[in-house]
C-alpha cells in the first residue's frame, strides 16, 4: 500500500487496478439540517446556505482506498463496505454561478474563507454578513466539509465522523503509544491531552486506556532537541483539580510541583481504539467528485478547487502525494488545488492513533510526522536515505492522470517556522529543483502566518512576542489567486508565474549569510525550522507509530530568504509596503521573557519594526535602517511609489485591478500611524 515511500513498479500494479475496480458507493445520502435563504443586496447577489451531513461509504478492498490505514479493521455494512460522514456548511448564488466549487478544508473544524476573502463573518446569516460577497459576485459555491475525526465540538465547528478499528473477527482493541507535547506559557498545574491551541482545544485527546501502565513516561526539556529529564511517576498523574480537589481523569494529567513555563513537557502513554482518521483524504475526494458528477448533488458543479491554509494547506499536500485525487472511477476529483501557509509539511493525517491537529510549532508538537521527505513535487532522490528511492509528491497522481493545476503559497514565517524552502531545494539544500508544469509556488514576502488587523496590537496567550507581529494583509493576494486558478483550470489562460527566493540569485541563503542589518532589540533568530529523518518503528512507512517518541535523524537543511537594507525579504511578491517601505516586516519573532524561552520563536508570528521618523531618532538608537524623512518628502511621494509599486502588482496579476483602491486606502492608515504613533512596542 502506499503511505510514504512507494516503489514505481507498486504505483504501476495500483494504476493497474483501479483501471479494471468496479465502481462502489461513494456518497450514500445527504441530511440537510438547515437551509436558510439570504436575500440580495446592493452588494451581494441572492443566496442560499445550506447546512448539512453527508454520508459516505466506501469498500476496503478498492485500490483507491487501501492506502486508509486500518480501513480493512473497521466495522462493514451488509455490502461489505465502511461507512462514514461529515459536517457540510455551503452557501451558493441562487442565480448566475459559474459552474466552480471553492471547497474550503475546514481548519480544526473551524470555517473561515468566507470571511478571508470577502470580509464578512465565516457563517453568515444575511447580505449584511456577507462583506463585499466577492465569492457569490463571481458565481461561485463555496462549501466546507469536515475531515478532521479529532477537531473538538460545538457550535458550528465541522467534524468527520470515522469509525473505531479493531483487530479479527472477535473485535479485540487495538492499543499503542501516543504522545502529547507542550510547553506553557504561564505556571500551571493540569494539562489536557488534547493539542492546545492558543486557549483552546485544536484536537481532542485519545483518553489514557492504562494509567498505570510503566510504558506511561513524562519528561522535561528545555529546547526542541535538548535532553529529556525524567519526572518521577509518583510526582504526576492522570488526575487535574476540580473546586480544589485532585480528581482521577483519564483525559488530563496533573504535575505536583506544577508546569514552569518555557520548558517543554512531553507524555508519552498507551492508548486504545485507533479512528480510522485517513477516511478524512476519501470524504473530500468522494464530496468533490458527487458534486460534479451525480444527478442527485445537493449543489451541481463541474469544476473543484480546493483551498487549505496552514493545517490544511499540509492536509491537501498530503492529499495528493497519497494519491487520493482518484475518485473510486478513476476519475479526477479536485481540479485545482490551492495549499497555502503549509510550507514544506504534510501531518498526522492518516496514521493509527493520528492526531490531525499536532503541527510542528517551535515549542511544541515537536518531531511530528510532518516535515518528512519527500518535499518536492517533482521526483527526487533522498539524500539522508538513498535506499529510499527516487519519489515527490504528485507521483501517484501523475500515474494516474490526476494531477490538478495547484498553487503552493506561503509567507516570510513559512521559511522560519515551516521549513518552506525545501518545497523548492534539493533535499541536501543544495540546488533548486524544478516544478512541474502544474504547479506555482508564490512567496508573499513580509507577511506573517495569518493576517491581523492594521495597526497591529500585541499578541496574547502563547502568542506574545517580543515585536508587534506583521500587519501586512493576505487577502488581495487570495483573491487573485483563485480568479487566476478559475482562469488557469477553465480556459487554460496560464496564471502569474511562480514567484519566490533561489540560490541561483542568491535571493535564499543559509542563516549563517543572513546579512540583517542594525537594528536595536532586533535580531534573527538563531535557527529556522528544519525536515528530519525520523524514526518511529519498523512500520511507520506503512502508518504504524510504535517508538514514542522517534528517533531523530540528519536533518534536511532549510534556507532562508536574504533582506534588503531595510532588513525585509528578497526573491517574492512583494506589497507596496515591502517596495516602498516604512517599516521592517519578517517572518519570525522572539518569545517574550514573561512566556520563557525568549531565545525561541514565537509560533506563527512576524515582526514589525516601524522606521524612524527622523536621522536623528535612528543616529540616536544606532538603528542602519534610512529614516523615513530621507526617503520621502510627505505623504504625496509616498503615495506615489506607493501607487507605482501597486500598479506593478496589477499588471502582473497578482493583485486584482478592483482591490488597487482599497490597498491605496490603507497607504494613508499606515502612513499616519507610523508617523504619528510615539510608541510603537508591544
Amino acid at each position: 500500500m502506499k503511505f510514504s515511500h512507494r516503489s514505481p513498479v507498486i504505483l504501476l500494479i495500483v494504476f493497474l487496478l483501479a483501471l479494471s475496480a468496479p465502481g462502489f458507493a461513494r456518497v450514500l445520502r445527504v441530511e440537510v439540517l438547515s437551509r436558510t435563504p439570504i436575500a440580495a443586496s446592493s452588494s451581494a447577489p441572492a443566496s442560499e446556505k445550506i447546512q448539512a451531513r453527508v454520508y459516505f461509504a466506501v469498500h476496503p478492498g478498492d485500490p483507491h482506498n487501501v492506502p486508509v490505514v486500518d480501513i480493512d479493521k473497521a466495522p462493514r455494512n451488509d455490502k461489505g463496505e465502511v461507512e462514514f460522514s461529515a459536517d457540510l456548511f455551503l452557501i451558493r448564488p441562487i442565480a448566475k454561478g459559474n459552474g466552480a466549487l471553492l471547497l474550503e478544508i475546514p481548519n480544526r473544524g473551524g470555517k473561515g474563507l468566507l470571511s478571508l476573502v470577502d470580509g464578512g463573518k465565516a457563517d453568515p446569516a444575511t447580505a449584511d454578513d456577507l462583506g463585499d460577497a466577492w465569492l457569490l459576485r463571481q458565481g461561485f459555491t463555496v462549501a466546507s466539509l469536515g475531515w478532521q475525526w479529532d477537531a473538538s465540538a460545538g457550535p458550528g465547528s465541522l467534524r468527520l465522523y470515522a469509525p473505531v478499528a479493531y483487530e479479527g473477527k472477535a473485535q479485540k482493541h487495538i492499543t499503542g503509544l501516543l504522545r502529547d507535547d507542550f510547553t506553557p506559557s504561564e505556571p500551571a498545574t493540569d494539562w489536557p491531552l488534547g493539542h492546545v491551541m492558543g486557549t483552546r482545544i485544536g484536537g481532542t485527546e485519545y483518553a489514557a486506556a492504562a494509567p498505570d501502565d510503566a510504558r506511561n513516561v513524562l519528561t522535561v526539556r528545555d529546547s526542541p532537541h535538548g535532553a529529556r529529564h525524567l519526572i518521577a511517576r509518583k510526582d504526576w498523574s492522570f488526575a487535574h483539580l476540580v473546586n480544589g480537589q485532585l480528581t482521577q481523569s483519564d483525559r488530563y494529567f496533573h504535575l505536583n510541583s506544577g508546569f514552569e513555563k518555557g520548558k517543554i513537557y512531553e507524555l508519552v502513554y498507551v492508548v486504545q481504539d485507533p479512528v480510522v482518521a485517513g477516511l478524512g483524504f476519501a470524504a473530500v475526494r468522494d464530496f468533490a467528485s458527487w458534486m460534479k458528477h451525480a444527478p442527485d448533488a445537493i449543489a451541481p458543479v463541474q469544476l473543484v478547487y480546493a483551498a487549505g491554509i496552514s493545517q490544511c494547506g499540509r492536509f491537501l499536500r498530503d492529499f495528493l502525494y497519497q494519491g487520493f485525487n482518484a475518485d473510486e472511477s478513476n476519475l479526477i476529483a479536485l481540479d485545482g488545488v490551492l495549499a497555502h501557509v503549509g510550507g514544506a509539511g504534510r501531518g498526522s493525517f492518516n496514521y493509527r492513533f493520528a492526531q490531525p491537529s499536532r503541527d510542528a510549532q517551535p515549542m511544541s508538537s515537536i518531531d511530528w510526522p510532518t516535515d518528512i521527505f519527500p518535499f518536492t513535487d517533482t521526483s527526487e532522490q533522498d539524500p539522508v536515505n538513498p535506499g529510499n528511492g527516487k519519489f515527490g509528491l504528485l507521483d501517484t497522481a501523475t500515474a494516474q492522470h490526476v494531477v490538478p493545476k495547484i498553487f503552493f503559497s506561503h509567507t516570510s514565517y513559512e521559511y522560519w517556522g515551516r521549513a518552506a524552502s525545501l518545497i523548492h531545494t534539493t533535499a541536501d539544500g543544495k540546488q533548486d529543483a524544478p516544478i512541474s508544469p502544474n504547479v506555482r509556488i508564490y512567496f508573499y514576502a513580509g507577511l506573517q502566518h495569518f493576517s491581523v488587523p492594521f495597526p497591529p496590537q500585541a499578541g496574547t496567550n502563547d502568542r506574545q512576542g517580543q515585536q508587534l507581529p506583521s500587519p501586512l494583509p493576505i487577502r488581495w493576494f487570495w483573491r487573485a489567486m483563485i480568479a487566476n486558478m478559475d482562469a488557469w483550470v477553465r480556459t487554460g489562460a496560464a496564471p502569474p508565474a511562480s514567484r519566490y527566493p533561489r540560490l541561483a540569485d542568491s535571493t535564499l541563503v543559509p542563516l549563517t549569510r543572513l546579512n540583517f542589518p542594525a537594528i536595536p532589540g532586533l535580531r534573527p533568530p538563531a535557527s529556522a525550522a528544519q525536515g528530519w529523518e525520523l524514526d518511529f518503528g519498523p512500520n511507520w512507512r506503512g502508518g504504524i507509530l510504535s517508538q514514542q517518541p522517534p528517533t531523530v535523524g540528519p536533518a534536511y537543511p532549510t534556507l532562508v530568504p536574504q533582506v534588503d537594507a531595510n532588513g525585509n525579504d528578497l526573491g517574492g511578491i512583494a506589497l507596496p509596503e515591502i517596495t516602498a517601505p516604512l517599516a521592517t516586516y519578517t517572518g519570525w519573532n522572539l518569545r517574550t521573557a514573561t512566556m520563557g524561552a525568549p531565545a525561541e520563536r514565537t509560533a506563527f508570528l512576524g515582526s514589525f519594526v516601524p522606521l524612524h521618523r527622523t536621522k536623528a531618532e535612528a543616529a540616536a538608537a544606532g538603528d542602519s535602517r534610512p529614516a523615513i524623512e530621507t526617503r520621502y518628502r510627505d505623504y504625496a511621494q509616498y503615495r506615489g511609489e506607493f501607487q507605482k509599486a501597486l500598479d506593478g502588482l496589477v499588471k502582473e496579476r497578482y493583485i486584482l485591478p478592483e482591490d488597487s483602491a482599497q490597498l491605496m486606502e490603507r497607504s494613508q492608515q499606515e502612513w499616519d500611524w507610523i508617523t504619528q504613533t510615539t510608541s510603537r512596542k508591544p
